[in-house]
Formats: C-alpha cells, structure tokens, sequence
C-alpha cells in the first residue's frame, strides 16, 4: 500500500498533464545512487552496454523504483496497477557529445497509438549529480500532445527547452509521448541515464493521488484547455454519460473544416470544440475520420522523429473529436466497428479502448474483431478488451485463440488483455506456457505477467520454472566466471 504521504498533489497532476514531465528525488540513507554509478562504470569498461540486462547486471537500481516517492508518483500517475516493461536502456552522454535531435520515443515495437490520454510514462533516473552543462535529457514542455515541432534540429528549434538536472537520485517521469533529446555534454564528466518504462495495466475509476477537488480552471486563454481538462477528468474516474450540448452559433461546419484541413494545433482544438456539439456532430466527424484515414493510410508507418519505428502514430485528429463525446454515442462507435477501412476499424477500436471498461456494451462487437482480417485491427480489439477489464471474461476464450496469432504484436496484447482480465483467464495457462517460449523478448515477459497474476498453482509453477531457467546471475562476469 503506497503512503499517502508521497502521493502527488492535484497541483502537481496538474502541472505532469500541462508540462508533461515531474521530478522525483529519491533520497537514501546509504550511498545507494554512488554504489549504482561505480558499478554502472565498471560495466560501461568491463562489458560495454548490456541493454535491456542493465537491472539484472546492477540490481541496486530496483531499490530507486522501490523508493516510497518513486511509488508514490507512479501510483499518482498511473494508478494502483502498474508496470515496469522489460525494455531498459542505460544513456551514457560522454564528455564533447554534441547531442541529439528531437524525437519521440517508440513503445517497444508495439504499435500503440498516440493518444493524450497517456497510459505508459519514461522514467529517465540519475546515479549522479548533473548539471545543465553536462547534457541533462531536455524536454519540449507541453508539446506532448503533438506530432510536429518548429524543428527536430535543436539548432533551429523555436519551442523552449528545458534541460531535466538533478542531484544524484533524481528521477524524471516524463510523458511517453514527450518531445526530448540528450542535449549536448560540454562539461569535462561523463553523464548517465536509466531510462526505464511504466506503463498502467488498469483505467482509472477514481483518483489515486491526494485528490481535494475536481474542479479545476485552467486559463481561460491556454490553447490547449479542453485537451487537459479531458485527461484530468478521465485520470478522476469521470465518464460522462452524456455530452453537454453547448451553443456553438452554427460553428460546427467551421469546425469541420478546420478538422479536415487545419494545421496540427488547429486540428486538434477543433476535435475537442466539436465534442460540445454532441451528436449533432458526429456524422460530420465519421465522415472527416473516413476522409482523414484515405489520406494518411500510405504514410501511417513511415519512420519520422515522431515515430522513429513507424510503429506509433498520432491517432487521426477525428478519432480525437469522437473520444470526449463517449457514451453519447456508443451505438455509433459500435456500428463504426464495420467499416471498410482498416484504419477506420483501428480507430474507432482506439477511441473504445479510450473509454474503458464504460464502453463494455461494445465487448461483443470487440471480441468479434479478433477475427479481423487485418493484423492491426486485432491488435486493437486485444487492447480494448483489456481495457474493459473484468467486464470482458466472455472474451476470454478468443484471447486464448489470439495468444496463437501469425502477428507477435497480437499476441503479445492477447496476453496483456489476459492479465488485465485476471480471473476467469485460467483456461489461458498452457497456451501462455508455450508463448514463455516466443521469438519475441517482449512476448515472454507478458506470458509470464499474466501467468502471475492468474490465480492458479499450476501457472505459478510454470513460470517458476521459466524464471529458473532464464536466471541472470548479476555476480559472473568475464573475470569471475564461476
């Protein structure tokens, strides 16, 4: 149980929503952060870098995460239910390194879709002081909603930067979705940074942090308002059954046409001013979506400094338009899930999977969409039944089917869809037994969460013995062999 006391404030929520990062300082009594840099060196010298096997090779660093801030944060952020992906990655920014470009991370060749309703967070840690000299990660605060920047050269970039420095132990939870660099290194000392990922496994139902009101009043000129007002309100548990429908004076065909043809920011302000409109707007808005997707279907994986891999795109801004109207307009998303379009299907399916387990009178239509003919759209199916939580048992019997599919990225979320159900997923344990033996790093690891979040001796047993066997012994090294 995390201690209220470190649980962030609704201020401090408030501020990781609109700026898109928070700093946590893990204090210890014991020179846990000097311990974690020597051995990081004598990796770095010794072996070079060891990937994803950076924890294992130095388990000190488990106790930064362990650390009651640390939980606290994370719990503020991502719910009670969270995380800790496999992939890792130590940074080590050398004396004289010019630095990167602006980018976005990508989700560990998964192809999530980029949404502001944020569901996994960077966590970048420092084993040492640094210094803006020393070339901290900077960050784009704020532009994590968006796809574009003036410039990915930080040469010519417009937006302000801001370098994340700390003393050792401190901890920069950052939007997943946020624009960042290693800026450069001029100092004359080296510079480390674990990067680590969290990600929440259930929907918020009610606020996890030291909540005192809901309410909350963002300036009235912020461009971005109605963006952070929707993920406060979804991060509070609120669902509204019904959209408001306000007087928008004959603007929603202005609107319209700004979501078919304005600039990024315009585009985005557009789809959330629609949501006031209410169903009066959602046939404009399906068919910008239908439009939107003919456009973008060529280009949706190509490889830019927003989606390195082109496994993660920005969700077309008509989807966007369609997540804050919710409920109101179950019915149409359901019947959406038949589109022609491959696209359309992935979107509407993002839009449910947004709305959670609220939505769970689209599960039926969901699970039949595991079926797909499209890898993508089965994908997506798996993620929105997770989503649904408990509420998506029936679907149970597919997920196991899926756990089998040609596509890796559907098998990997049929098993995380599985853990997310929890009980009534027993019948999934020998598929999940074989999947421990999948070609995909990442498709193991969440055979092996679900198998430990089934209640279930037989699947424990199964993944004691798969952890046995994979045991990384972080004492044998090249020198010490035995």
């Amino acid at each position: 149980m995390t201690d209220m006391e470190y649980l962030l404030s609704d201020e401090e929520v408030q501020h990781f929503i609109v700026e898109g990062y928070a700093l946590v300082q893990t204090d210890f009594a014991a020179p846990v952060h000097q311990t974690i840099y020597q051995k990081l060196e004598q990796v770095f010298e010794k072996e070079g870098n060891v990937g994803n096997n950076i924890l294992p090779r130095v388990p000190e660093i488990r106790q930064v995460f362990d650390h009651p801030k640390m939980r606290g944060a994370l719990t503020s952020l991502l719910g009670e239910d969270y995380i800790l992906n496999p992939h890792r990655h130590c940074h080590l920014n050398p004396p004289g390194s010019p630095g990167q470009s602006w980018h976005k991370d990508c989700y560990v060749y998964d192809h999530n879709i980029r949404q502001p309703r944020f569901h996994w967070l960077l966590a970048l840690y420092y084993p040492q002081d640094v210094t803006q000299d020393m070339g901290p990660t900077g960050i784009l605060p704020g532009r994590q909603y968006y796809n574009e920047v003036s410039d990915p050269n930080a040469q010519k970039t417009t937006e302000s930067a801001l370098g994340m420095c700390g003393e050792a132990g401190t901890v920069a939870l950052v939007n997943f979705d946020a624009w960042h660099r290693a800026m450069a290194n001029t100092s004359d000392k080296k510079r480390y940074m674990l990067k680590f990922q969290f990600a929440r496994l259930q929907e918020p139902r009610r606020p996890t942090w030291n909540f005192s009101r809901s309410t909350w009043e963002p300036p009235a000129a912020a461009a971005d308002k109605q963006v952070w007002l929707d993920v406060w309100r979804w991060m509070c548990g609120e669902q509204a059954e019904s959209v408001p429908v306000a007087a928008l004076n004959g603007e929603v065909d202005e609107l319209l046409q700004t979501l078919r043809d304005g600039d990024e920011a315009g585009r985005l302000h557009a789809a959330y001013a629609l949501s006031a409109a209410g169903a009066e707007a959602v046939p404009g808005i399906v068919e910008a979506l239908r439009r939107e997707a003919e456009e973008r279907v060529d280009g949706i994986e190509d490889k830019t400094p927003a989606n390195a891999h082109g496994t993660n795109p920005t969700a077309l801004h008509a989807a966007q338009a369609l997540i804050p109207l919710g409920l109101s307009i179950l019915p149409q998303l359901i019947e959406a899930l038949e589109d022609e379009h491959w696209l359309v299907r992935v979107s509407i399916i993002d839009v449910l999977a947004n709305l959670g387990s609220a939505a769970h009178a689209a599960i039926p239509a969901l699970t039949e969409r595991l079926e797909d003919e499209h890898w993508w759209v089965r994908r997506g199916a798996a993620e929105a039944l997770g989503r649904m939580g408990d509420l998506a048992v029936g679907a149970v019997p597919r997920l196991v089917e899926c756990l089998g599919d040609e596509d890796q990225r559907v098998r990997r979320m049929a098993a995380q869809a599985l853990a997310q159900i929890g009980h009534g997923a027993e019948g999934a344990v020998q598929a999940l037994r074989s999947m421990l033996d999948d070609e995909n790093r990442y498709n193991r690891f969440y055979a092996g969460l679900t198998l430990r979040r089934l209640d279930d001796p037989q699947a424990q047993e199964m993944l004691l013995d798969a952890l046995f066997t994979a045991r990384w012994c972080p004492m044998t090294t090249r020198e010490d062999l035995y």
